[in-house]
Formats: C-alpha cells, structure tokens, sequence
C-alpha cells in the first residue's frame, strides 16, 4: 500500500469513529442523476473537464450570438435597429458573464470583438 493511501485510510477510519459521517446532508438519498449519464464513458471525463472549464452548451450559443450580434451591428444602418441589436448583445453579455463567474472563469469581451474584426478582415 501507498503511504498516502495508508494515511487517508486512518483519517477516514477515525473520522467515522468520531461520528462526523452521521447526518450528513442527503444521507440515505440517493444521489442526483448525472447530467453526463448519456455520454460513453470514455469521453465523460473529457466532457466534465470542459464543462468545469466554462464550455458549456449554453456558454457556446451565447458566445455564437453575440459575435453574431455584433456582425449585424456594425452592418446596420438604423439609429433605432442598432440600439435595439445592442441591447440584445448586452443581455447576452451579462447572462454569459455570470455564467463564467459562477464557475470563477475571467471574461473578456474584447475578445469576440477581435474575434469578429478577424473574420471581417478574411471575408473582405
């Protein structure tokens, strides 16, 4: 055996000896379902460290509609369209900023800004 493993085996002994695992929250529940399960398990680790990186499905369609939000606006022609598109874009930007802050991730915005202004500079 693993010092280590022989070390955390005697706290966790001890601990149990002591009663810190009674009324626990949730004992005797069963777990919550994993939000993973549907995915083989050779990827799911994968997909867990994504997740826990801020790619999440939700972050990636944000992020999707916000470039393409800012593409429309520089496009547009219409003092009132415009305002209304920007609008848009800052409800994105918030919801996608406390979507990252949650997981403690840093935003920076000016990124789809580049990111727009390269794909601009390609296509023309």
């Amino acid at each position: 055996m693993d010092y280590f493993q022989i070390i955390s085996e005697d706290r966790i002994k001890k601990a149990y000896d002591d009663g810190e695992f009674e009324n626990l929250p949730g004992f005797g529940k069963p777990l919550p379902p994993d939000d993973l399960a549907g995915i083989p398990d050779e990827l799911r680790m994968a997909y867990r460290i994504l997740k826990n990186g801020g790619y999440t499905e939700e972050a990636k369609t944000l992020r999707q509609e916000m470039v393409s939000l800012e593409s429309m606006i520089a496009q547009c022609t219409d003092d009132s369209e415009r305002a209304s598109m920007q609008k848009k874009l800052n409800q994105k930007l918030l919801r996608y900023n406390s979507l990252m802050a949650k997981r403690g991730a840093k935003t920076n915005s000016s990124v789809f800004k580049n990111y727009g202004e390269k794909v601009l500079r390609k296509l023309t």
